[in-house]
Protein backbone atom coordinates (compact mmCIF):
# COMPACT_ATOMS: atom_id res chain seq x y z
CA UNK A 1 0.00 0.00 0.00
CA UNK A 2 1.72 3.45 -1.54
CA UNK A 3 0.97 6.78 -0.99
CA UNK A 4 2.75 9.30 -2.70
CA UNK A 5 4.21 12.35 -1.45
CA UNK A 6 2.73 15.71 -2.54
CA UNK A 7 6.07 16.42 -4.69
CA UNK A 8 5.53 13.32 -6.22
CA UNK A 9 1.74 13.43 -6.78
CA UNK A 10 2.36 16.92 -8.90
CA UNK A 11 4.28 14.73 -11.25
CA UNK A 12 1.40 12.72 -12.61
CA UNK A 13 2.35 12.75 -16.20
CA UNK A 14 5.81 11.61 -15.27
CA UNK A 15 4.07 8.65 -13.58
CA UNK A 16 5.07 5.95 -16.51
CA UNK A 17 9.26 6.90 -16.06
CA UNK A 18 8.68 7.59 -12.03
CA UNK A 19 7.50 3.86 -12.01
CA UNK A 20 9.58 2.30 -14.34
CA UNK A 21 12.72 3.74 -12.11
CA UNK A 22 11.01 2.37 -9.46
CA UNK A 23 10.26 -1.10 -10.52
CA UNK A 24 13.86 -1.44 -12.05
CA UNK A 25 15.36 -0.80 -8.53
CA UNK A 26 12.64 -3.31 -7.44
CA UNK A 27 14.19 -5.71 -9.56
CA UNK A 28 18.08 -5.74 -8.87
CA UNK A 29 17.81 -5.54 -5.45
CA UNK A 30 14.52 -8.11 -4.79
CA UNK A 31 14.88 -10.47 -7.75
CA UNK A 32 13.10 -12.96 -5.73
CA UNK A 33 9.68 -10.53 -5.75
CA UNK A 34 7.03 -11.72 -7.78
CA UNK A 35 4.88 -9.21 -9.19
CA UNK A 36 0.85 -10.14 -9.62
CA UNK A 37 -0.87 -7.05 -9.67
CA UNK A 38 -0.33 -3.34 -9.62
CA UNK A 39 -3.73 -0.63 -8.92
CA UNK A 40 -3.64 2.78 -9.00
CA UNK A 41 -6.79 3.55 -6.77
CA UNK A 42 -8.63 6.92 -5.34
CA UNK A 43 -8.55 6.90 -1.36
CA UNK A 44 -6.27 6.49 1.44
CA UNK A 45 -3.33 5.37 -0.72
CA UNK A 46 -2.51 5.70 -4.26
CA UNK A 47 -1.38 2.38 -5.15
CA UNK A 48 -1.70 -1.48 -4.48
CA UNK A 49 0.66 -3.80 -5.48
CA UNK A 50 0.13 -7.35 -4.86
CA UNK A 51 3.72 -9.65 -4.95
CA UNK A 52 5.18 -12.51 -3.56
CA UNK A 53 8.37 -12.65 -1.99
CA UNK A 54 10.52 -15.05 -0.18
CA UNK A 55 10.45 -13.43 3.95
CA UNK A 56 8.92 -10.48 5.33
CA UNK A 57 12.27 -8.66 5.01
CA UNK A 58 12.14 -8.74 1.77
CA UNK A 59 8.05 -7.29 1.09
CA UNK A 60 9.77 -4.54 4.03
CA UNK A 61 12.42 -3.93 1.31
CA UNK A 62 10.03 -3.31 -1.75
CA UNK A 63 8.38 -0.47 0.51
CA UNK A 64 11.77 1.24 1.55
CA UNK A 65 12.66 1.32 -2.09
CA UNK A 66 8.98 3.05 -2.55
CA UNK A 67 10.30 5.17 0.58
CA UNK A 68 13.38 6.30 -0.83
CA UNK A 69 11.76 7.22 -4.11
CA UNK A 70 9.10 9.77 -3.00
CA UNK A 71 6.70 7.65 -1.23
CA UNK A 72 5.16 9.78 1.42
CA UNK A 73 4.48 6.16 3.45
CA UNK A 74 4.64 2.47 1.86
CA UNK A 75 3.13 -0.52 4.13
CA UNK A 76 3.67 -4.59 3.42
CA UNK A 77 0.98 -6.83 4.71
CA UNK A 78 2.19 -9.99 5.50
CA UNK A 79 -1.08 -12.19 3.78
CA UNK A 80 -1.61 -16.15 4.72
CA UNK A 81 -3.52 -18.08 2.56
CA UNK A 82 -6.86 -18.74 4.11
CA UNK A 83 -6.21 -22.75 4.30
CA UNK A 84 -3.09 -21.59 6.13
CA UNK A 85 -5.03 -19.40 9.00
CA UNK A 86 -7.65 -22.74 8.92
CA UNK A 87 -5.03 -24.85 9.92
CA UNK A 88 -3.02 -22.66 12.21
CA UNK A 89 -6.74 -21.94 13.69
CA UNK A 90 -7.14 -25.69 14.76
CA UNK A 91 -3.74 -25.78 16.37
CA UNK A 92 -4.85 -23.37 19.02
Amino acid sequence: MTKLSPEIGKKIKDRKTIGRVWLKQVKAKCPKVKFISHYGVLGPYDFVDIFEAPDAETAAKVSMISLANGAASAESWVAIPYKRVVELAEEI
